[in-house]
This record gives C-alpha cells, sequence and structure tokens, in this order.
C-alpha cells in the first residue's frame, strides 16, 4: 500500500479531523482485500492510509508526487482511492488519465469529493449565500472546484472507467456556527492582500460572513459527498 502525501498536518485540529475522515472509506472497504496493492492519493499525514490496513499488516510506504505524474509503472496498481483530492483540482481529466494508467484491467478506482451546491444549511440566510459565493470564489482561485462532486461521474467515465457507480453521502464536517466562523477567517486572510484581484466582491462577502457569524444562532451544516467506485 502507498501514501502519496501532498502535504502534512501538524496541528491536533488537524490529527483529530484525519481521524474522523476514517468511516470515510468504509464504501469502498470491500476493495481491500489481502494481497491487494493498493494507492491513497492525497494521503495527509497517513491517518486514514494506515486504517486501510485493516488487522491484517502491510508494507505501506509514503511518497510526493504530483497527482497527474505518479511514480508507478502503467497497469502495476490494483485499487486506487483517494478522499477530498477532485474538489482541490480545476480540471479532475489529467488525474483520472493517471489512474487509469496505473490501475491494472480490472482494477478499481474509489473516490470520495464533496459538492457545496447540495451542501444543507439551515438558516440559510441571504447573508449566508453571499458569504459562501465569496469562499467559492477563493477556492476556485486557487484552483479547486467546490462542486466538484456533481460532474465527477461524468469525467470518471470520460476518462475510460466503466461500472462506474455514485451516491451521495451527507455528513457534519463542522457545525454550523464553526462553518460561519471559518468562512470569515479565510474572507478576511484573502482581503489582507491589497492586490488581491477579487478584492470588491471579496469585501462584500466579507461583511455578509461578519454578519452571518454575529447573528449565527442554532444551525445545522450537513456537507454533501459523492462517493464513487469504477472498473478500469
Amino acid at each position: 500500500m502507498c501514501g502519496v502525501l501532498e502535504g502534512y498536518a501538524r496541528d491536533a485540529a488537524s490529527r483529530r479531523a484525519a481521524r474522523a475522515a476514517v468511516e470515510r472509506s468504509e464504501f469502498a472497504h470491500p476493495l481491500f482485500t489481502p494481497g491487494k496493492r493498493v494507492i491513497d492519493l492525497s494521503c495527509g499525514p497517513g491517518f486514514l492510509t494506515v486504517a486501510l490496513e485493516g488487522p491484517a499488516p502491510s508494507k505501506v510506504d509514503y511518497l510526493v508526487a504530483a497527482p497527474a505524474a505518479l511514480p508507478f509503472p502503467s497497469a502495476s496498481v490494483d485499487v486506487a482511492f483517494s478522499h477530498a483530492l477532485p474538489e482541490r483540482l480545476a480540471d479532475p481529466g489529467p488525474l483520472l488519465a493517471e489512474l487509469h494508467r496505473i490501475l491494472r484491467p480490472g482494477g478499481r478506482l474509489a473516490l470520495s469529493t464533496l459538492d457545496w451546491s447540495r451542501a444543507r444549511l439551515r438558516p440559510k440566510t441571504a447573508n449566508v449565500d453571499a458569504a459562501l459565493r465569496g469562499y467559492y470564489l477563493l477556492l476556485r482561485r486557487a484552483g479547486g472546484n467546490p462542486f466538484a462532486g456533481r460532474r465527477i461521474a461524468e469525467h470518471v467515465a470520460a476518462a475510460g472507467f466503466t461500472a462506474v457507480t455514485a451516491r451521495t453521502r451527507y455528513r457534519t464536517d463542522l457545525p454550523y456556527r464553526d462553518l460561519a466562523a471559518y468562512v470569515e477567517r479565510r474572507l478576511a486572510t484573502a482581503l489582507a492582500d491589497p492586490t488581491h484581484p477579487d478584492r470588491d466582491q471579496l469585501t462584500s462577502a466579507a461583511r455578509s460572513a461578519w454578519s452571518w457569524t454575529r447573528s449565527a444562532g442554532p444551525g445545522d451544516f450537513t456537507q454533501c459527498w459523492t462517493e464513487l467506485i469504477a472498473t478500469r
């Protein structure tokens, strides 16, 4: 099993989040059978990677690589798993083409990615909508796609995978008030750059986030994740 690292989560909150993410691989557990060569792409600090081993000991290697240039021979991997990577890519095509290359014929792909367009927020006021629009703008400026889960099945099929099955699952990633505070912080950080190209839009969104944070009473937030399995 290999974890392909993109970064290290070093603070306690990140480690707790990583441990909480273990259950997010449950949809793919039937694929992780003994003797399989598995990669966990974008594995962060590796908590989820280790959890994928299950009770049987196995060899785990950690590698640093670009998602679209993986250091594996063609048709050399049995299972490719990734959680929360497609939403960080503007175009998942190169990633999926690379996964198609390294998987053996009959190999399995398992992805989970979020879709903010179907997230559930209550109450969802005008300030909430405006603040989130600013946040989505930041995600896109960073090269991501906050609505990746909406079309990931289409992209996977276009990359040549077959037997594509996808389902949506709702999870509580953050409490409602914590989400408001997080969005406000992200917008404030972006506005600290006086040359930011979207400064006017972000200023308006930051005002809405400020109002949302300070008026946020009890509320609910559940994120929508698309969980997908396909065959090479």
